[in-house]
């Protein structure tokens, strides 16, 4: 059965490079006559080609000549001519998918033909990359194309004033990071006014290493927030507590699922220590949960691993590219545990203003594509998440890399001897060698032995970012040595150097194999570009993480049934198909992970995407009169409502009603209860939306039309932005607390859809009754001014979700 779908599946790919190949031939037969064209003839066809659409012809069918225009500006900008390939794979990004195509294939000139062609319609082409300095390179290469053509190229780097993110976002084609992108969306949508927006309606996106941003990325959010103040002392009290705890007497640790859970023994020992009664009562709390993440802090997370410490700072090694995640914060009080451990400064917790989604900022794009060495093995998600299909390119030039099965150690000491021994061979023979790690750690564990030897090599672990291209583009000289942290330097070609084919290529060797099939096939794909000599082997042993989570005990007992020595390897495809299958179980597991995070945004994605609305029309209209006078029949609807529900309207509380119109709207004792009695209820709204009404139209002749209308927006804008602020917070404890309702019997899911569904109508009538009340009952300053509801100076980016138990009252004091 599996291998009729690969069939199908693999004729379709097969089908669809076939049909694009006939579009290829057509540009092809092109390049003549546009080779005949003068400088000033080539420009001029951006002016033709937009004319041609203002008039009515649709993209798609000025592919091949716009394809072919790209074609002839970068041979003579760049010198570089696309092959039919990466005609291909224009053609596939210009269909709104992804085109998996090899290391050393050139995707970045691949880009080239579809970004033009979008731009043409004048709203803008994003392209996206992992770093600022591959979207500074690559906008700074391609602009001689792009400027060639007429077209006008922007960059949107982090730390840009805001007039030249303007100006980056005004031009035809935009390059930036997936970090900018979202955060310049988030803040865009808590502006004070229209004009300080930077980002235009979101168009055309070509994402460049799609996988790592889409799928390696998408479990971690981007959070704009604020400074919450709070004490750091229980941090540091419950950190010196768990630091004499026992494993397995007073603790648990799940290793699979990364997680640890206090024993009976070890809740005593906490109670006895902080003098209370229960651990586990409601009132401790925010003890027991600073107490489980210490534990999380010294027993899980391992400094050099996931963490390195830089200057009394804690930061974050991202675990697929071994980058270091400046400004990025774990969430929920783990990184301030994570300091108290270290016994650092201890940062305040933060509020979230505004968070997103990669999944949900690049879905709202109206056309969404990516390039990527490996994506097939990811396809299932991106089409199930993004609606994105795969089409595998085929390679310019056959490939001559060769990919030996692993070899696997019983000890992690015997497998590094043996990576030592088979570099010193290699490198004897002068063969450039690239070897991968799956942390800080292990490259310099290796590096240390590798200078004992005497053997001279590049370490490139993420601590030294600035160097990393260079370091990896000279990778391919004879005789280097560069040992990388799985995929740093990603996006950086490696080019053989002299004399290299003929002592084999580059030779890659894997240390440890990731629980991602996509990031070792990431590290292999750097051998062998364009057709090039190179080989692979991945180096195991029973001490790698991935070995202890899957069997890695049975094969132990038949190593020693075997009477293996201690530097005997095994080396099978048995047992590179093992490992593959545990790698496919892992692949699974964390997509369905992905998976239920993206249920649960989705549900605060569409109330984001009704609040950021309704700001949007607060914003844009010169006249909000409409728009309040709406939210203040909505207040008074709700109101009679809720208290003339009885059937018997001799019942209906139609004192209470009085009241609270007098004390929100009106003035006190302007409405009785014999003005409403003997009215249906609509007929009490539509009398108390009259009298409201009237008293509206008094105060907005006394204090003027246009002070008003700017009042109505400055009450309007920061209910709106304070509400919401709240909002992510109460809906974020009901996420934390939700999964307990699985005890229950219920749905988690559908618990929090509809709870948060309430809470959301909630905070729209919350709203509303705030905008009403100060605009009937508010005493109107003449300097009105918009104010943000956080001072910008206390607002930082990529900061987690904090530990919002633990802080609600100082927040709610500081509101």
């Amino acid at each position: 059965m599996l291998g009729l779908v690969k069939k199908i599946f693999g004729d379709m790919n097969e089908r669809d490079v076939k049909k694009f190949m006939r579009t290829v031939d057509i540009i092809n037969k092109m390049e003549p006559d546009f080779e005949k064209l003068t400088d000033e003839q080539l420009k001029n066809k951006t002016v033709e080609f937009r004319e041609r659409l203002a008039k009515g012809e649709s993209i798609d069918s000025l592919l091949p000549e716009a394809f072919a225009t790209t074609r002839e500006a970068s041979k003579r900008t760049l010198g570089k001519r696309h092959y039919d390939v990466q005609l291909v794979g224009g053609i596939a990004l210009h269909n709104g998918r992804i085109a998996e195509m090899k290391t050393g294939e050139g995707k970045t000139l691949v880009g080239t033909l579809p970004v033009y062609l979008n731009a043409l319609a004048g709203q803008g082409v994003h392209v996206v990359t992992v770093n600022d300095y591959l979207a500074q390179r690559d906008s700074e290469e391609m602009a001689q194309v792009y400027n060639f053509l007429g077209m006008t190229v922007g960059l949107n780097l982090s730390g840009m004033e805001h007039a030249q993110k303007q100006e980056a976002y005004g031009c035809d084609i935009t390059y930036g990071t997936n970090n900018e992108y979202g955060f310049d969306y988030l803040r865009d949508n808590m502006v004070l006014y229209k004009e300080q927006m930077v980002q235009r309606p979101l168009y055309f996106c070509i994402i460049d290493e799609v996988d790592s941003i889409l799928v390696d990325e998408a479990r971690t959010p981007l959070i704009i927030s604020g400074q919450a103040q709070k004490s750091t002392e229980l941090y540091f009290l419950a950190d010196r507590f768990v630091k004499r705890l026992q494993a397995e007497e007073d603790y648990t640790v799940d290793i699979k699922v990364k997680s640890v859970s206090l024993s009976d023994k070890g809740a005593a020992k906490a109670e006895r220590d902080f003098g209370i009664d229960n651990l586990y009562d409601q009132k401790h709390v925010m003890l027991n949960h600073h107490i489980v993440q210490a534990l999380k802090a010294n027993v899980i997370m391992r400094r050099d691993v996931d963490y390195v410490v830089v200057e009394d700072e804690v930061v974050i090694v991202d675990e697929f590219t071994g980058r270091l995640m400046a400004g990025r914060r774990y969430s929920d009080g783990l990184h301030q545990a994570i300091e108290a451990k270290e016994g650092i400064t201890v940062q305040n917790e933060s509020m979230t203003l505004a968070t997103i989604t990669f999944q949900n900022y690049f879905r709202m794009y109206r056309k969404l594509a990516g390039m990527t060495g490996t994506a097939k093995t990811e396809e299932e998600e991106f089409k199930k998440i993004y609606g994105l299909e795969v089409l595998q390119v085929p390679t310019n030039r056959p490939n001559q890399r060769i990919d030996a099965p692993d070899v696997v150690y019983k000890s992690v000491a015997s497998k590094f001897r043996a990576v030592v021994a088979e570099i010193e061979e290699r490198h004897a023979k002068n063969q450039p060698i690239l070897v991968g790690t799956v942390s800080i750690e292990n490259s310099e564990v290796l590096s240390e032995m590798l200078k004992k030897k005497g053997i001279r090599h590049q370490v490139l672990n993420a601590k030294y970012h600035a160097e990393e291209a260079e370091i990896i583009s000279s990778a391919g000289q004879a005789g280097s040595v560069t040992i990388a942290t799985n995929m740093a330097g990603r996006g950086t070609d490696i080019v053989l150097g002299e004399g290299v084919h003929d002592v084999g290529g580059l030779h890659i060797i894997g240390t440890e194999r990731h629980e991602s099939r996509r990031i070792d096939n990431q590290l292999r794909g750097r051998a062998g570009r364009q057709g090039d000599p190179g080989s692979t082997q991945f180096y195991l042993s029973l001490g790698d993480e991935l070995m202890k989570r899957f069997g890695a005990d049975n094969v132990l007992n038949m190593m020693e049934r075997l009477g293996f020595e201690e530097d005997q390897p095994i080396e099978s495809r048995m047992i590179t198909r093992a490992v593959e299958s545990a790698q496919k179980r892992v692949e699974g597991n964390n997509f369905d992970t992905r998976k239920v995070v993206l249920q649960y945004d989705d549900v605060m994605n569409q109330q984001r995407g009704v609040i950021y609305k309704q700001r949007m029309e607060l914003l844009e209209a010169d006249n909000v009169k409409q728009i309040v006078l709406d939210m203040i029949r909505g207040t008074i609807e709700r109101i009679v409502e809720a208290h003339t529900g009885d059937d018997i309207p001799e019942n209906w509380e139609l004192q209470e009603v009085a009241d609270y119109i007098n004390a929100k709207l009106l003035e006190e004792g302007e409405i009785t209860r014999d003005e409403l009695w003997g009215k249906e209820a609509s007929e009490i709204t539509e009398y108390l939306y009259d009298k409201v009404q009237q008293r509206y139209d008094e105060r907005e002749a006394s204090l003027g039309e246009a002070m008003v209308r700017e009042f109505e927006k400055v009450i309007a804008l920061r209910a709106v932005d304070r509400k919401w602020m709240d909002h992510i917070d109460a809906m974020d404890q009901l996420r934390q607390g939700i999964h307990l309702r699985a005890y229950g019997g219920t749905d988690p899911l559908r618990e929090y859809q509809f709870e948060g569904y309430e809470m959301f109508n909630q905070m729209i009538a919350s709203i509303q009754e705030e905008v009403a009340t100060y605009i009937m009952k508010a005493r109107v300053e003449s300097n009105q001014q918009r104010e943000a509801v956080i001072d910008e100076k206390k607002i930082s980016t990529n900061s987690p979700t904090p530990d919002k138990k633990a802080s609600r009252k100082e927040r709610r004091a500081q509101r």
